[in-house]
């Protein structure tokens, strides 16, 4: 055996591809997903905050009760916009130094946002650039804490892992509209600098859990060094490094890699950009088709429309005049999203990924049709003027049940498109171009987030779009387009490994993937299984 080779056992065996989940392994796991604290709490925090007085009167001056429509979508999409870049650029430093450092050094560039605004004071110069360069801390998290998850969760509970990302960003909503609730009548710099500040324990706690968690052991293959990979394994796995589970998991991620080197060679750091979009468009695996699933995916969650609630519902609900209390609505809203979303803990692993997409569009584009209707009808879009001069709706029970649908919409959201976008754009791509690849589908998720947040605004303001209530038919038509391509072009994932989802898309269409089983491993297809031993080592690749 050559000096500082690797020998590791083989099989041909699908089902024994990786070790039994343990709860150790599981938490370990399941801990990367306190990632979506930040995503959810800085999401949210700013619904509340804008519509604080003491931040009005520093942004506008004194005697002006609202932000105008252009300053509160700069200060609220600015965040999104810096996740675009701060997404793509983390593909490039995931691949070059690491899953793991690159997350925390997300949280460190996010907790120097956060500083830059709590010093805010007036004007949008420290509140705004504060965002931004939150906002690319936010990106670095969001893109590779999904890859992360994705490269060391088990395949059996790998989407419902993944789906605690997405649970994690429906609890911080919920703290930051707590917190909104709790300063919204304070009537100092408190109001808006509590909910800021809270920001920057997020940061602490994900950067100190990620330097006790180890890297990737994908990402260590990729690189060559498999003895640490076979550690991190065992780690992870809560096996001894010699158990045959983790030699022949390593076994199949070594595989994998090699075969996918022979069809996606190193090319230099342009060469493998240009990875992401080769291949023919009809070719069901090609680099091309996955780049634009994973990048589509990403946009038709946001197409959705939920951040519309999540953002503006507390100024759109207020100019009803049919709520009383839209801070308090808009928290009972944030509830309905956490509590939905670990209905897809269970069917992520037992319904599938595309039944929950095509199912989940369907109840978002009803309630969103129903709600749009109501209103047109009797409800948001029917008021009057009181004596006071006040909006107030002309039927109240009308504009109620719009809020009960709203809610229901919010289920559906929170236990299908929430979670099963971020768990398939970890899934889809091969090891070659997975970092930049699922950079590319998280910066769409924020360039649409940012498109969303600039617009919106303009759509529903009285003095502008002012849609109230048809704006709900706009996204209720974008949900039907969820079903369509939901139904066309997500293929089924689930119980595979990333290395099977390869296979799979290779060899079966999305409307047939369900069927697709497993029936070699790639250490059988390269010649490496059977009663051999792969010798690996970072420039040499025998049969013993």
């Amino acid at each position: 055996m050559p000096g500082g080779a690797v020998a590791l056992h083989a099989t041909s065996d699908v089902n024994r591809i990786e070790a039994p989940v343990t709860l150790k392994a599981y938490l370990m796991c399941a801990f990367a997903a306190f990632g979506g604290i930040f995503f959810g709490f800085d999401s949210g925090y700013i619904n509340g905050v804008t519509g604080s007085a003491v931040f009005i009167h520093s942004i506008e001056g004194d005697g002006v009760s609202a932000l105008t429509s252009s300053h509160n979508s700069l200060i609220v999409s600015i965040l999104s916009a810096g996740t675009f870049f701060g997404a793509l650029i983390a593909g490039d430093l995931a691949e070059w130094y690491g899953r793991r450092p690159v997350i925390i050094a997300g949280c460190f560039i996010y907790m120097i946002g956060v500083i830059l605004q709590a010093a805010h004071s007036s004007g949008l110069g420290l509140i705004v650039s504060g965002r931004l360069i939150a906002g690319f801390g936010v990106g670095f998290v969001s893109a590779i804490i999904i890859l992360y998850m994705s490269e060391i969760s088990p395949r059996k509970v790998r989407g419902a892992l993944v789906s605690g990302y997405q649970f994690c960003i429906t609890i911080g909503l919920l703290l930051a509209s707590c917190v909104d609730y709790a300063t919204e009548n304070r009537n100092d710099t408190g109001s808006y600098r509590i909910p800021i500040c809270i920001q920057f324990a997020w940061g602490i706690i994900l950067a100190t859990g990620l330097f006790l968690l180890p890297e990737s052991p994908r990402y260590l293959v990729k690189k060559g060094n498999v003895d640490r990979a076979r550690h991190v394994l065992s780690r992870l796995r809560g096996q001894p490094p010699s158990s045959e589970f983790i030699e022949t998991e390593l076994t199949e991620i070594i595989a994998n890699h090699e075969f996918e080197k022979n069809l996606i060679p190193d090319s230099g750091y342009w060469g493998s950009w240009y990875q992401c979009f080769t291949g023919g468009l009809w070719t069901s695996n090609s680099n091309l088709r996955k780049t634009i699933l994973g990048t589509s995916l990403q946009m038709m969650q946001q197409w959705t429309g939920v951040n519309f609630i999540f953002y503006f519902s507390t100024p759109f609900l207020k100019s009803t005049g049919a709520i009383s209390n839209s801070f308090l609505t808009s928290i009972i809203f944030t509830i309905v999203n956490v509590v939905s979303t670990p209905i897809s803990f269970w069917t992520m692993e037992h319904v599938g990924r595309r039944p929950v997409l095509i199912w989940g569009a369907a109840g978002m584009f009803f309630c969103q049709i129903i709600v749009g209707a109501i209103g047109d009808t009797i409800g948001f879009n029917k008021t009057h003027l009181d004596a006071s001069g006040n909006t107030i709706a002309n039927n109240i029970a009308a504009v109620n049940a719009q809020v009960a649908f709203i809610a229901i919409y919010i289920f559906f959201f929170a236990s299908t498109w929430g979670p099963a976008a971020w768990v398939c754009i970890g899934e889809i791509f091969p090891i070659q171009i997975r970092a930049r690849g699922v950079a590319l589908s998280t910066a769409s998720n924020w360039l649409w987030n940012t498109i969303i947040a600039v617009i919106t605004p303009y759509m529903v303001d009285s003095d502008k779009g002012n849609l109230r209530s048809n704006v709900f038919w706009v996204w209720g038509g974008l949900c039907g387009c969820c079903w369509l391509y939901a139904y066309l072009l997500v293929p089924e994932t689930m119980g595979l490994s990333l290395e099977q989802v390869d296979q799979m898309m290779a060899e079966t269409t999305p409307r047939t993937s369900a069927k697709w089983r497993p029936t070699k491993t790639f250490a059988s297809e390269m010649g490496m299984a059977g009663d051999h031993k792969l010798v690996h080592d970072d420039e040499h690749k025998e049969l013993a």
